[in-house]
Protein backbone atom coordinates (compact mmCIF):
# COMPACT_ATOMS: atom_id res chain seq x y z
CA UNK A 1 0.00 0.00 0.00
CA UNK A 2 1.58 3.45 -1.03
CA UNK A 3 1.60 6.70 1.18
CA UNK A 4 -0.97 8.26 -0.44
CA UNK A 5 -3.62 5.12 0.50
CA UNK A 6 -2.43 4.96 3.63
CA UNK A 7 -3.01 8.52 4.54
CA UNK A 8 -6.59 7.95 3.12
CA UNK A 9 -7.56 5.54 5.90
CA UNK A 10 -5.88 7.75 8.08
CA UNK A 11 -8.69 8.87 10.16
CA UNK A 12 -7.41 11.96 12.27
CA UNK A 13 -8.98 14.18 15.16
CA UNK A 14 -8.33 17.90 14.77
CA UNK A 15 -5.41 17.58 17.55
CA UNK A 16 -3.73 15.08 15.89
CA UNK A 17 -3.97 16.63 12.59
CA UNK A 18 -2.64 20.19 14.11
CA UNK A 19 0.17 18.22 15.67
CA UNK A 20 0.72 16.25 12.55
CA UNK A 21 0.74 19.17 10.37
CA UNK A 22 3.20 21.78 12.20
CA UNK A 23 5.65 18.82 11.70
CA UNK A 24 4.73 18.97 8.29
CA UNK A 25 4.96 22.63 8.05
CA UNK A 26 8.35 22.56 10.55
CA UNK A 27 10.04 20.25 7.79
CA UNK A 28 9.70 22.64 5.25
CA UNK A 29 7.89 25.40 4.09
CA UNK A 30 4.76 24.87 2.56
CA UNK A 31 1.93 26.38 0.55
CA UNK A 32 -1.65 26.68 2.44
CA UNK A 33 -3.14 24.86 -0.32
CA UNK A 34 -0.68 21.81 -0.07
CA UNK A 35 -1.28 21.76 3.87
CA UNK A 36 -4.74 21.90 3.25
CA UNK A 37 -4.91 19.10 0.91
CA UNK A 38 -2.94 17.17 3.26
CA UNK A 39 -5.50 17.87 6.41
CA UNK A 40 -8.30 16.33 4.01
CA UNK A 41 -6.93 13.68 2.81
CA UNK A 42 -6.68 12.56 7.32
CA UNK A 43 -10.19 12.90 6.93
CA UNK A 44 -10.99 16.67 8.42
CA UNK A 45 -14.07 19.18 7.54
CA UNK A 46 -13.51 22.49 5.82
CA UNK A 47 -14.26 24.11 9.45
CA UNK A 48 -11.67 21.85 11.19
CA UNK A 49 -9.31 22.47 8.25
CA UNK A 50 -9.84 26.66 8.05
CA UNK A 51 -9.06 26.70 11.84
CA UNK A 52 -6.27 24.73 11.94
CA UNK A 53 -4.79 26.56 9.07
CA UNK A 54 -5.92 30.15 10.57
CA UNK A 55 -3.62 28.22 13.64
CA UNK A 56 -0.63 27.57 11.58
CA UNK A 57 -0.51 31.36 10.42
CA UNK A 58 -0.83 32.31 13.93
CA UNK A 59 1.94 30.22 15.19
CA UNK A 60 4.46 30.88 12.41
CA UNK A 61 4.00 27.22 11.10
CA UNK A 62 2.69 28.69 7.64
CA UNK A 63 3.54 31.47 5.93
CA UNK A 64 2.66 32.24 2.42
CA UNK A 65 5.62 34.60 1.09
CA UNK A 66 7.95 32.97 3.32
CA UNK A 67 7.51 30.21 0.94
CA UNK A 68 6.77 31.82 -2.53
CA UNK A 69 10.58 32.93 -1.25
CA UNK A 70 11.95 30.19 -0.66
CA UNK A 71 9.90 28.10 -3.03
CA UNK A 72 11.57 30.56 -5.87
CA UNK A 73 15.10 30.77 -4.53
CA UNK A 74 15.61 26.93 -4.46
CA UNK A 75 14.31 26.07 -7.48
CA UNK A 76 15.94 28.86 -9.59
CA UNK A 77 19.81 28.37 -7.89
CA UNK A 78 19.85 24.78 -7.04
CA UNK A 79 17.05 23.27 -9.88
CA UNK A 80 18.18 26.50 -12.55
CA UNK A 81 14.60 26.93 -13.21
CA UNK A 82 13.56 29.97 -15.09
CA UNK A 83 10.86 32.74 -14.13
CA UNK A 84 8.12 31.23 -16.38
CA UNK A 85 8.46 27.79 -14.77
CA UNK A 86 8.94 28.63 -11.33
CA UNK A 87 5.58 31.25 -11.87
CA UNK A 88 3.58 27.95 -13.19
CA UNK A 89 4.52 25.95 -10.75
CA UNK A 90 3.91 28.75 -7.66
CA UNK A 91 0.52 28.84 -9.56
CA UNK A 92 -0.07 25.49 -9.21
CA UNK A 93 -0.03 25.68 -5.56
CA UNK A 94 -2.33 28.18 -5.29
CA UNK A 95 -0.17 30.96 -4.43
CA UNK A 96 -1.28 34.80 -4.71
CA UNK A 97 -0.45 36.28 -7.87
CA UNK A 98 0.91 39.28 -5.69
CA UNK A 99 3.20 37.06 -4.07
CA UNK A 100 4.76 35.15 -7.59
CA UNK A 101 5.40 38.91 -8.91
CA UNK A 102 7.13 40.15 -5.56
CA UNK A 103 9.33 36.67 -5.06
CA UNK A 104 10.11 36.76 -9.00
CA UNK A 105 11.18 40.25 -8.39
CA UNK A 106 13.66 38.94 -5.73
CA UNK A 107 15.93 36.76 -8.30
CA UNK A 108 18.52 39.30 -9.48
CA UNK A 109 18.56 39.83 -13.30
CA UNK A 110 22.38 39.38 -13.58
CA UNK A 111 22.69 36.18 -12.02
CA UNK A 112 19.59 35.25 -13.55
CA UNK A 113 20.94 35.87 -17.39
CA UNK A 114 24.23 34.52 -16.06
CA UNK A 115 22.57 31.14 -15.05
CA UNK A 116 20.98 31.02 -18.56
CA UNK A 117 24.35 31.69 -20.56
CA UNK A 118 25.83 28.80 -17.86
CA UNK A 119 22.76 26.34 -18.81
CA UNK A 120 23.08 27.15 -22.83
CA UNK A 121 26.82 26.66 -22.83
CA UNK A 122 26.73 23.17 -20.56
CA UNK A 123 23.92 21.76 -23.03
CA UNK A 124 26.12 22.94 -25.79
CA UNK A 125 29.18 20.99 -24.93
CA UNK A 126 26.79 17.92 -24.90
CA UNK A 127 25.24 18.38 -27.81
CA UNK A 128 25.93 16.43 -31.08
CA UNK A 129 24.26 17.87 -33.71
CA UNK A 130 26.28 19.89 -36.62
CA UNK A 131 23.55 21.88 -38.48
CA UNK A 132 24.35 25.35 -36.47
CA UNK A 133 20.41 26.16 -37.52
CA UNK A 134 19.05 23.01 -35.58
CA UNK A 135 21.67 23.01 -33.21
CA UNK A 136 20.61 26.43 -32.16
CA UNK A 137 16.65 25.33 -31.49
CA UNK A 138 17.34 22.50 -29.74
CA UNK A 139 19.30 24.85 -27.46
CA UNK A 140 16.63 27.08 -27.15
CA UNK A 141 13.81 24.69 -26.63
CA UNK A 142 16.78 23.39 -23.70
CA UNK A 143 16.11 27.06 -22.14
CA UNK A 144 12.50 27.45 -22.81
CA UNK A 145 12.00 23.87 -21.38
CA UNK A 146 13.41 25.08 -17.89
CA UNK A 147 11.10 27.95 -18.12
CA UNK A 148 13.18 30.67 -19.49
CA UNK A 149 12.10 33.25 -21.42
CA UNK A 150 12.56 33.25 -25.60
CA UNK A 151 14.18 37.05 -25.58
CA UNK A 152 16.75 36.40 -23.11
CA UNK A 153 17.24 32.68 -25.10
CA UNK A 154 17.57 34.59 -28.40
CA UNK A 155 19.88 37.19 -26.78
CA UNK A 156 22.05 34.64 -25.36
CA UNK A 157 22.45 31.98 -28.36
CA UNK A 158 23.06 35.39 -30.94
CA UNK A 159 25.45 36.72 -29.06
CA UNK A 160 27.62 33.52 -27.85
CA UNK A 161 28.91 31.07 -30.22
CA UNK A 162 27.01 28.20 -29.00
Amino acid sequence: MDQESREKQLKLTPNQAKLKAQQFCAYQERAQQEVRNKLYNWGLYTNEVEEIIADLITDNFLNEERFAYAFTSGKFNIKAWGKLKIKQQLKQKMVSPRLIKEALENIDSDAYYSKLEMLLEKKAILLKENDPFKRKNKLAQYAAGKGYESDLIFDILNNNNL
